[in-house]
């Protein structure tokens, strides 16, 4: 059945909702300069409000080893998901500097998210060297991108983009993602919305069941 992962989160508001809605991840931002960042302080606070069950990913795009590191180490995240420039190299020095084993999609410390623009871009996200790999029209533009490269994919998956509660339900059915990762496509407003949050889980349940019938 394919995960929900839910980003972005900001407040105290937005951790009560997520806590009713139960996605299988929420993620925090940590990019200065980005609408929906939060600070390491901030997203200790937003943790600790989180309800057990539900794993906490921290977004970044070419920090610090030393800081994703840290964050993974004293437990604020459970999963890096790295948005930048980073490389094998980089991938191999945080699996040092913050002690982590080699694990599968489900057991993923760290996440590889890629921008897919052609098949050589699905192609070199499948040869990344970190626990899973997200596919994404570029990091927070809430647009969707080509999904017939996806299908080229030869490994799980986590896919970002453009999706919201009205398509994610016939993206789900059409290319099995392992899970799928929402930011905007759940807010009203500029903010997140409990009603759009359930519309989107509820359509990837839906999709799911509709698999196994």
């Amino acid at each position: 059945m394919t995960r929900v992962k839910m980003c972005g989160m900001r407040t105290p508001a937005d951790i009560a909702a997520v806590n009713l809605v139960r996605p299988d991840y929420v993620g925090f931002v940590f990019v200065p300069g980005r609408r929906r960042a939060v600070s390491p302080e901030r997203a200790r606070v937003l943790r600790g409000l989180l309800a057990p069950g539900i794993c906490a990913v921290g977004v970044f795009v070419d920090a610090p080893v030393d800081t994703v590191a840290a964050l993974l180490a004293d437990g604020t995240i459970d999963v890096a998901q790295l948005h930048g420039s980073e490389d094998a190299a980089y991938i191999e020095r945080l699996r040092r500097a913050a002690g982590l084993a080699l694990a599968d999609v489900a057991g993923a410390r760290i996440i590889d998210a890629r921008t897919v623009r052609t098949a050589a871009d699905v192609r070199s996200a499948c040869e990344s060297t970190a626990d899973a790999i997200l596919l994404d029209n570029g990091m927070g533009t809430g647009e969707t991108f080509d999904h017939a490269l996806v299908e080229l994919a030869c490994r799980p998956f986590f896919l970002a983009g453009g999706l919201d509660p009205e398509n994610v339900g016939a993206i789900v059915g059409r290319l099995a993602p392992f899970a799928v990762d929402v930011s905007s496509g759940i807010e009203a407003g500029g903010a997140k919305d409990l009603g759009r949050m359930r519309a989107f889980a509820r359509a990837v349940t839906t999709a799911g069941d509709n698999d196994r019938a």
